[in-house]
């Protein structure tokens, strides 16, 4: 008896939502591929590729054109994010901010300087929990969670993008997010540097940056990362040199709007 009862949560999980989203896997996947190098695209698979285009997700752009997508995580404040804006100012280069409840709660000021600067401010979840593993209702609390408050503190009314907590998701998570009005945005660069107690110097996070990097890269970073901020000047001006644009996510969805249609609700 005491067996089941440690098995029917789970079960619970798996099909409790049968009625809402006619029985949707929600098998976890969590986010990962091998990685782009020499300025060629990385590849999730046909599997990730159709599951993905099926609910307006995506990873990557267009691998014709040298047009970089840049984005950061932000769990929580290290003391690194203004000088990340410092650097996006400068350079005159757009960028999204996934940003959780906490964040919110904990730097209200910075939150407001990326939309005052005119950066975009993504749904990061309120309590980065993985999604795979909390009900359709839970999700959607999450995610209103943090629209309701980013409107409060920043102004921005309007929010369409999703970058799953922990980089899990399934495919029932993906459709409950759609119904929900948002896009998942997963990445095709990135790399081990959230870790603050083991970062490596800046030119760590330069050499993973430049070696990763194609056309119609999405760049995931981290903003607790002391390595990304030193390196990011750096890191932006030669990439312009070998050609590379940098674009926000609305460009992306203007320009790949027929593959990855943005969902009204």
């Amino acid at each position: 008896m005491k067996k089941w009862l440690l098995i029917l949560p789970t079960l619970f999980l798996i099909f409790f939502h049968a009625g809402n989203t006619h029985a949707i896997t929600n098998k976890p996947i969590h986010w990962g591929f091998k990685k782009g190098a020499n300025e060629r695209q990385a590849d999730a698979g046909e599997q990730y590729d159709k599951l993905l285009e099926k609910y307006g997700a995506f990873y990557k752009g267009s691998p014709d054109e040298k047009i970089l997508y840049l984005t950061f995580d932000n769990g929580y404040e290290n003391g690194y994010t203004a000088k990340i804006l410092d650097v996006l100012k400068k350079e005159k280069v757009p960028a999204t901010f996934f940003v959780t409840g906490h964040y919110l709660e904990s730097a209200p000021e910075l939150s407001k300087r990326m939309a005052d600067e005119g950066h975009i401010i993504g749904n990061h979840s309120w309590s980065h929990p993985d999604m795979t593993q909390i009900s359709d209702e839970k999700i959607k609390l999450e995610l209103a969670k943090v629209k309701e408050e980013t409107k409060k503190v920043t102004g921005q009314t309007n929010m369409q993008y999703l970058r799953p907590p922990r980089g899990i998701l399934s495919e029932r998570t993906l459709k409950v997010a759609q119904d929900a009005g948002y896009v998942h945005v997963l990445w095709s660069l990135a790399f081990k540097d959230w870790q603050i107690n083991q970062q490596k110097g800046w030119k760590y996070a330069y050499d993973n940056i430049m070696a990763q990097v194609h056309p119609g890269a999405v760049v995931l970073l981290h903003t607790v990362s002391k390595d990304n901020a030193d390196a990011l000047e750096k890191v932006i001006k030669d990439l312009k040199k070998r050609g590379y644009i940098f674009k926000s996510l609305d460009d992306y969805m203007l320009k790949e709007k027929v593959k990855n249609p943005i969902i009204a609700h």
